[in-house]
């Protein structure tokens, strides 16, 4: 196969390159069921052991046509082409024009900007491709990698719904974040985050 340039490749930044899952992307979300703390400020909730065959029925439920069109979830590489995580495009209400982000960074590769690089590009497809209109996410209380990642990307923080989620014996306070498309173009125009 002919080497592929990426300079000018759309899912691509100076840090990161975003690609459809393949079979062989099981493994990664297998591996990365057993990080607990991570994945309780994903999902906010300890989940049952994982097994491999959930794992792989996770990749093939990602890389079905009819999935794909409703859900986007695509691989992070770094540009050797090692899989640091998982980026998904996701609660996309097409009337309302809202969308949320998924995410998830590998622990070994957790604090070198991959998340942000990755979050900076499905901003960019959503609110220039897709043409919505505002990004919404939460973070629990406490997480303040992610709450600062938010902050990074130009989000506000637009409230909290106290005591929301319930893990390890007490409840958390959820933080709400929001980034609607004039901001985010005001901070693409200024150069600021985008």
């Amino acid at each position: 196969m002919r080497k592929i340039g990426h300079r000018d490749y759309f899912w691509q930044n100076d840090l990161v390159r975003l690609r459809w899952l393949q079979e062989s992307d099981w493994e990664m979300f297998y591996v990365n069921r057993f990080d607990t703390p991570a994945r309780l400020l994903v999902d906010y909730i300890v989940e049952l052991p994982p097994t491999e065959k959930e794992a792989r029925e996770v990749i093939e439920t990602f890389t079905n046509p009819e999935t794909i069109r409703k859900n986007t979830m695509l691989a992070i590489e770094d540009l050797e082409g090692n899989v640091v995580g998982a980026i998904n495009l996701n609660s996309v209400n097409e009337r309302n024009g809202t969308f949320s982000i998924g995410l998830q960074i590998d622990g070994q590769h957790r604090g070198k900007g991959y998340g942000t690089a990755a979050m900076k590009l499905m901003m960019k497809y959503a609110f220039e491709e897709r043409r919505l209109n505002k990004y919404y996410g939460s973070v629990l209380d406490g997480n303040v990698a992610s709450a600062a990642m938010l902050k990074k990307l130009g989000c506000q923080q637009e409230g909290v719904r106290r005591q929301m989620i319930y893990s390890g014996g007490m409840h958390h306070d959820e933080i709400l974040f929001g980034l609607t498309r004039d901001d985010y173009e005001k901070l693409r125009q200024m150069a600021l985050c985008y």
